[in-house]
């Protein structure tokens, strides 16, 4: 009745096979390197709990909100941010703004990182492994509101990747003896996406020529050659790229980039002139979803909103985002959906013994033996490639290693 047949029948029946498949196989994991990463944290976190007593001068339980709140703000005399019911708050963004008054602070959040890692990963990790040394992941494709599987016990979309430490946790997935893992990742499949259903002509010419997409938006809002964008000029368009599509306001802009929230208001409107289509889209959007009190998805799936309608101005505002982000994210989740589906029956109907074992976001993660490895890649590649027909090519570069560190790139 709401128009999802096709959706069922395409993409989500057929998916069950493959998630399916997936939870039987695993991931292969080295224990042993995993166990010795949680003893080097453990050394670390001593380092800084260390170093925490020394500037504080006592020993205390850092873990504590009300005894670090006290050694900060009673005995060292720190300024204080904000109060929560049960005294000082101490948490990130609090402690962050403080990091220039003390030395302390830079060791809390030391400590805070390694103590996330060696909890939620080493230990979280170990306890999982099943009696074949792989960790079997549950998927589930219906739990999220814009259509993108996740993942739980464990969470293998979680894996930390913004920093080096927390990267190395992909060190030890590993490929077993005489094969290798395949990664496929889609390059910018939401800007690519926003292209499409906007259509707008200036980005959609910026992806056909295969253009770097940030440079390129840098260029035409600061009105340069693309030879004379700094670092930090794409650095800011690459942070409005990705912003736009949640909605991105001044005042967040302003602290992603490091400008005032009049100049992220000026960014904004540039963006906009620059590129009209996107504008058209975003407002058209949002119209829609408070008109029909949903928003779909090119496939038909569909987000009901009723945050749009709501009297509460910060609610409606979420509800807008939501409007304008679920039809590029819910699309973006459909069609790694579909890629799935075709490398894995290709995979099969091309007799290889190579299988999909992962997929993280917009990452497809194939075991293979290592003489498959050529034509595994080409199927992985081809198919990935070819889920959709877009105004834009779809990009999506695939690497090998023998471990997920090293097939990522």
């Amino acid at each position: 009745a709401e128009g999802m047949g096709k959706l069922l029948d395409d993409i989500e029946f057929p998916l069950c096979e493959v998630l399916a498949s997936m939870e039987h196989i695993g991931i292969l994991v080295d224990r042993n390197g995993i166990e010795a990463f949680g003893q080097e944290l453990q050394t670390a976190l001593g380092a800084e709990l260390r170093a925490i007593y020394d500037e504080v001068g006592y020993e205390f339980n850092v873990n504590s909100p009300k005894q670090l709140g006290k050694a900060l703000f009673e005995d060292l005399g720190l300024p204080t941010r904000k109060k929560t019911k049960s005294g000082y708050s101490t948490n990130a963004e609090t402690l962050e703004s403080l990091r220039d008054y003390s030395p302390v602070i830079g060791h809390i959040l030391q400590y805070r990182t390694y103590q996330k890692l060696n909890s939620t990963y080493v230990e979280g990790l170990l306890k999982v492994v099943g009696v074949d040394g792989r960790i079997h992941s549950t998927f589930n494709q219906t739990e999220t509101r814009t259509g993108r599987i996740s993942s739980g016990e464990p969470n293998l979309q979680n894996i930390p990747v913004r920093t080096e430490l927390g990267s190395r946790f992909r060190k030890y997935f590993i490929a077993p003896q005489g094969e290798t893992l395949l990664d496929a990742d889609y390059s910018q499949i939401e800007l690519r996406l926003l292209a499409h259903i906007s259509g707008d002509e200036a980005m959609c010419e910026a992806f056909r020529s295969g253009a770097d997409i940030h440079r390129s938006t840098a260029a035409r809002i600061y009105g340069l050659p693309p030879e004379q964008v700094t670092p930090a000029l794409r650095s800011s368009a690459k942070a409005v790229n990705f912003g736009i599509v949640y909605g991105i306001g001044a005042f967040s802009l302003s602290k992603d980039i490091g400008v005032s929230v009049k100049e992220a208001d000026a960014f904004i409107k540039n963006y906009f002139a620059n590129f009209p289509g996107v504008k058209k889209y975003l407002d058209e959007t949002v119209e829609q979803g408070r008109e029909n009190g949903y928003v779909t998805t090119l496939y038909g799936r569909r987000r009901t909103l009723p945050e749009l309608a709501s009297s509460n101005f910060n609610v409606r505002s979420l509800g807008e985002r939501m409007a304008m982000n679920t039809p590029i994210q819910g699309t973006a989740a459909d069609i790694i959906k579909l890629a799935m589906v075709r490398v894995y029956r290709r995979l099969k109907a091309e007799g290889l013994r190579a299988r999909l074992i992962l997929q993280v976001h917009d990452e497809l993660i194939v075991e293979c033996p290592a003489e498959e490895k050529e034509r595994a890649a080409k199927v992985l590649g081809e198919e990935m490639r070819g889920a959709a027909e877009l105004r834009v090519p779809l990009s999506a570069d695939v690497n090998s290693g023998t471990t997920w560190y090293a097939a990522k790139g």
